[in-house]
């Protein structure tokens, strides 16, 4: 997968001497612990490189959600943490509560599992048995958005796996035959998208009645190449009002992000009431709805 470098790229002739001195270091997404190696196995399992031998588990996966169907939106700074749940039936002789057993599933973009540019994994899954042989399992996977890049707001996809050690050594077994492996892959498809900021103020406030309110606001999303939020241009975005009272809000009009994301315009002074703005979003920005502003109209 891409990896963010944390200090320089090495690139053309320097490559050349990174042989007699030392690199500098790069970060990827952190796999947890216990699920690190079976991970590695599972993606070998997959590959057309695959070094490791071991054989087809006795284990299928199905009802895979991931983040409850919805698409994934991540902003700047905070890591999400992203519930993944699925079904696990497997043979009566698979023990999946062994401690060296593991369920998981990983998040990608890419071309597949095992090939992916970019990609987060989930922790070991906690399952409870519907039967002897099916069961439900729940894990989470934390999206940190240091390792995001802009190009990743886009399609990702979902793959389930397992592995049972059955008492091998997941960094040295000593018979690589002994170790079962299932993936299933692809499992969902969603996006994810870049977390976006809004805001209004409708002025002045009082105001007469018949008089013109101007209402502000400015769309900004999460750069995630800087870790920091953007203005957006040329976006369309929905004033709404509500009057005072009431709970439903109408659309008064629809207007254009300037650069920046800066949005200005006018309405008339009528009742008192609130002012927001909403934009629906891209398929690389999350929509986001502003709450209202009100105006005391005199």
């Amino acid at each position: 997968m891409r990896i963010r470098a944390t200090v320089a790229a090495v690139t053309g002739a320097l490559a050349l001497s990174a042989v007699a001195a030392p690199v500098a270091t790069a970060a990827e997404p952190k796999v947890p612990a216990n699920v690190a190696a079976a991970l590695d196995a599972a993606s070998d399992d997959t590959s057309a490189f695959a070094t490791a031998a071991s054989y087809v588990l006795d284990a299928s996966f199905s009802n895979v959600k991931v983040n409850g169907g919805k698409d994934i939106t991540v902003g700047t700074t905070a890591t999400v943490k992203v519930p993944v749940s699925f079904t696990l039936t497997h043979g009566a002789d698979v023990d999946i509560h062994a401690a060296d057993f593991v369920a998981a599933v990983q998040l990608y973009r890419g071309a597949s599992f095992g090939d992916s540019v970019s990609d987060f994994t989930s922790t070991d899954a906690t399952c409870t048995d519907s039967s002897a042989t099916v069961a439900s399992c729940k894990a989470t996977v934390a999206i940190d958005p240091f390792y995001l890049f802009n190009d990743d707001a886009a399609s990702w996809k979902a793959a389930a796996f397992a592995v049972a050690y059955n008492g091998e050594d997941p960094d040295e077994p000593e018979d690589p035959d002994n170790i079962g492996v299932v993936v299933k892959d692809p499992t969902n498809s969603f996006r994810f998208l870049r977390q976006s900021q809004l805001t209004v103020d409708a002025a002045p406030e009082p105001v007469k009645k018949g008089k013109t309110i101007t209402v502000k606001g400015n769309l900004t999303h999460a750069n995630w190449d800087n870790s920091r939020y953007v203005g957006i241009g040329n976006q369309s975005v929905v004033l709404q009002f509500r009057k005072k009272g009431t709970t439903n809000y109408t659309n008064v009009k629809g207007i254009k992000t300037r650069t920046q994301g800066k949005l200005v315009t006018t309405v008339k002074a009528s009742l008192d009431g609130y002012y927001r703005f909403q934009f629906k979003g891209t398929p690389s920005t999350a929509p986001v709805t502003v709450a209202g502003d009100f105006v005391d109209v005199k």
